[in-house]
């Protein structure tokens, strides 16, 4: 609801449209309640100082990438984490990751909760893949995940700032790619696809899949081989 409440809400269109706060104010308490649940019994203390490390990692790595031309690092360490300790972990360390760089790089802002949140979903997702899958398979298997988490976080941040975007203007295409309070669903949603097609697709969201790929294929193997002896001393449980 977060993210795409603007396109089912129904109003006159001359009426003006702000972002519900409130959800910006709840989402760090649910966020902080997460964070106890998973920490009360489980995860032992080796496992949170592995999510520490990569958190850490995490941070400076899209510190050191920065987003230029879609090159960010930050999600294939997240992806290879939530493969080897689970979705509960996963989801931890997308919200910590992107808090933790946020602080480092003066990122705090509106935008920051809906980054936490889509990064939490893509190191869940990567810790519900199937187990069995191993070796090369679970690298090209690893790989896929990452070109689908890459246009899907795209995606859904274009989604969370599109609707406060005034005069979109693309130059080649004829006509706003504004957002109508009020518009019919499929006008909105068709308006909103031709907008990140155009914008975003192409472009950052393409660099950063081609990232993904190349940094699970080239770093993915020996990565995955040093968190899972980590794993084998490490304790994540469930109830």
């Amino acid at each position: 609801m977060m993210l795409c409440w603007p396109l089912l809400l129904r109003v006159s269109e001359d009426t003006r449209v702000d972002p519900p706060f409130l959800f910006l104010a709840l989402l760090p308490i649910v966020v902080a309640v997460v964070l106890a649940e998973l920490s009360e019994g489980g995860m032992d203390a080796r496992v949170l100082a592995v999510l520490g490390v990569l958190s850490a990692v995490n941070a400076i790595l899209r510190t050191v990438s920065a987003g230029t031309a879609g090159v960010e690092l930050v999600f294939f360490l997240l992806i290879l984490g939530g493969r080897v300790f689970g979705a509960g972990f996963g989801f931890v360390l997308g919200c910590t990751s992107l808090f933790a760089s946020a602080l480092m790089t003066a990122g705090v802002g509106p935008w920051l909760p809906f980054q936490m949140i889509v990064s939490a979903w893509i190191g869940m997702g990567a810790g519900l893949l199937p187990r069995r899958v191993t070796g090369r398979a679970e690298i090209a298997m690893l790989a896929v995940y990452g070109v689908l988490a890459a246009y899907v976080f795209g995606l859904l941040m274009n989604l969370s700032g599109w609707p406060f975007l005034l005069g979109v203007q693309v130059p080649g295409h004829e006509g706003s790619l504004s957002y109508v309070p009020g518009a019919p669903l499929a006008d909105n949603l068709a308006t909103f696809l031709k907008y990140t097609l155009i914008t975003s697709t192409g472009s950052f969201d393409t660099g950063r899949a081609i990232t993904n790929v190349v940094a699970i294929v080239v770093l993915g193997p020996a990565i995955l081989t040093t968190l899972r002896r980590a794993a084998k001393r490490a304790t994540v449980t469930t109830e």
